[in-house]
């Protein structure tokens, strides 16, 4: 019988940019991207997916980094909260209006909420009040109380964000 490989090179495009390492073939996609490729906006939260602190785009769609294998994703585009804002530091929208909204208090959820409505605007210009509750319904948030963040993802999508 065959011994299982211990280890496995992985080759994806993150935020734009190609990493091929080799890894662990049980390491979690969310300690990958933050202790391989020192993308630490990625949090850990539960470990569990159960708080979405970890959500990330794998090829288009919100998944927990901490529920997938690195090498699950082996091929795939990635895109972490670090892919939001522009080369030359421009906040996107969405955090323009998380900000001016006072969406976040300790900020350990946010990257994970930021993800999950990049997905949500992407596939849907105009949500409504309900499309945007069940899109982050994944997501965790202990402090804010939910209304803030509801409000920014309402105001990124109706375009009325400022910095």
């Amino acid at each position: 019988m065959r011994e299982p490989a211990a280890h496995k090179v992985v080759k994806v495009e993150v935020n734009g940019t190609v990493y091929e390492r080799e890894v662990d073939a049980r390491r979690l996609l969310v300690h990958f991207i933050r202790d391989e490729l020192d993308l630490t906006g990625t949090h850990i939260g539960c470990d569990t997916g159960n708080c979405g602190a970890c959500t990330v785009l794998l090829d288009g769609h919100t998944v927990k980094s901490c529920m997938l294998l690195a090498v699950q994703a082996d091929g795939a585009s990635i895109e972490t909260v670090e892919s939001l804002a522009g080369e030359d530091g421009e906040l996107h929208p969405l955090q323009q209006a998380f900000s001016a909204r006072h969406a976040l208090q300790c900020g350990y959820c946010t990257p994970g909420m930021l993800m999950s409505a990049k997905y949500l605007l992407d596939n849907n210009r105009e949500p409504t009040e309900g499309e945007i509750r069940k899109a982050i319904q994944g997501n965790i948030c202990r402090c804010t109380g939910y209304w803030n963040i509801f409000e920014a993802i309402d105001a990124a999508a109706k375009g009325e964000v400022s910095a």
